[in-house]
């Protein structure tokens, strides 16, 4: 039987440049208007039972090739677990794949996908149940949502979001671990975070991406982490919209939530060079950073992005952006494509399910800072008092 690959589905990403027998020569396509590339997301048809060569070639130019060495595809046989193939090397600008399939039909990906409708059915779940609210934040430029679910009544704002780069599908796994738990109606940490916050949560910013099969970008090729500072309806509708409705909430802790290709660990990324950084803002960071260490073996604190001296901050990031603009403690969560080195697993790697493992200790550690969260906003509302 003569293989065959296609990638013409939901988050799909592969183009066949050449064929040999069972040895077959593929190129990931850049993301639309943009040279980002470095998802992807096929179906191998054909070869039940033979070894299978497959040479990923352009890898070389992908974002970021220092995401290749010690990186392992992930494979599945019915699209709900995803294994990695230990038989995957990189060298010479190529990610070479080799494994023998059980069956006719396999599917491959850079990390186990997260699919738009797997998202819709994410998102009508969570509607439906007692105390969450549903809106529409405001669409895609190719007309897709940005779904928001809204529920709490505490006076602190808390605002999750995540997938502003698409093909880190590991952020909407971790965004389906929250939402289980901060839902369930017996969950003890998660009654009082409901009871004290007051929460905004959107699962996927850049849905256009995502089902594009895209790494970084929207349909017309912007990174949306890059438009905080001045979104527009014609490049960044997506964070136009979300920015909007946190101007009109305010935000008291906000976590975008994301992937990381190379560091082969959890870490977060913060705040530090803003213009107005403030000792409250500094505390509050370092204190939920120690809790996740305490509360979590898969995180830590020694590896993670340079941490920018004061008034150097990129204010077109979301994390930078908000911290500014609404004196909050905001910060980036970075998960691996590979594995927690740490702690690693040699069939999963780094997986969905802990992703959703970590959601829950985040939402842990949430709790466990409520009470120095309450303060540092009264201290806040008692400082524009004075002002005013």
């Amino acid at each position: 039987m003569t293989i065959t690959i296609s990638s013409a589905f939901d988050a799909g990403n592969i183009r066949v440049v050449g064929q040999s027998g069972d040895t077959v020569d593929l190129e990931i396509v850049k993301d639309h208007m943009s040279d980002f590339h470095q998802w992807f997301h096929f179906r191998l048809a054909g070869a039940g039972g033979r070894e299978v060569t497959l040479n990923i070639v352009n890898c070389g130019s992908a974002a970021y090739p220092d995401g290749w060495p010690d990186y392992k595809a992930c494979l599945s046989l019915d699209r709900e677990d995803w294994a990695r193939i230990p038989d995957t090397s990189y060298a010479d600008g190529t990610l070479t794949i080799r494994f023998t399939p059980e069956t006719d039909l396999v599917w491959i990906a850079y990390f186990a996908p997260y699919s738009m409708e797997r998202h819709h059915d994410l998102v009508s779940t969570l509607a439906a149940l007692p105390g969450v609210e549903y809106r529409s934040l405001g669409k895609s430029l190719d007309g897709q949502d940005i779904d928001c679910l809204t529920f709490g009544e505490g006076d602190l704002t808390v605002w999750l979001y995540a997938r502003q780069h698409p093909g880190e599908t590991m952020a909407e796994w971790w965004m389906e671990g929250a939402l289980e738990k901060l839902t369930d109606p017996d969950d003890p940490i998660a009654r009082v975070l409901r009871r004290d916050c007051t929460f905004h949560v959107v699962p996927n910013m850049n849905p256009d991406g995502s089902r594009r099969g895209h790494l970084r970008t929207n349909a017309v090729g912007v990174n949306l982490n890059r438009e905080w500072h001045a979104p527009s309806a014609e490049k960044s509708p997506e964070v136009l919209c979300v920015r909007g409705a946190m101007d009109e909430t305010g935000v008291d802790f906000a976590m975008d939530v994301h992937g990381d290709e190379a560091i082969p660990a959890n870490f977060l990324a913060g705040f530090e060079g803003i213009p107005s950084l403030t000792p409250d803002q500094s505390r509050l960071f370092a204190l939920f950073s120690d809790t996740l260490q305490r509360l979590s073996p898969d995180f830590q604190t020694r590896q993670g992005y340079e941490i920018l001296p004061a008034g150097q901050a990129n204010m077109s990031m979301s994390t930078t952006q908000l911290a500014e603009r609404f004196g909050c403690v905001s910060m980036t969560l970075e998960m691996p494509f590979k594995d927690n080195f740490d702690l690693p697993d040699e069939v999963y790697g780094w997986s969905p399910e802990r992703s959703k493992y970590l959601a829950g200790s985040c939402l842990d550690s949430l709790h466990a800072i409520l009470p120095e969260l309450h303060k540092a906003r009264a201290n806040k509302a008692e400082l524009e008092k004075a002002e005013a």
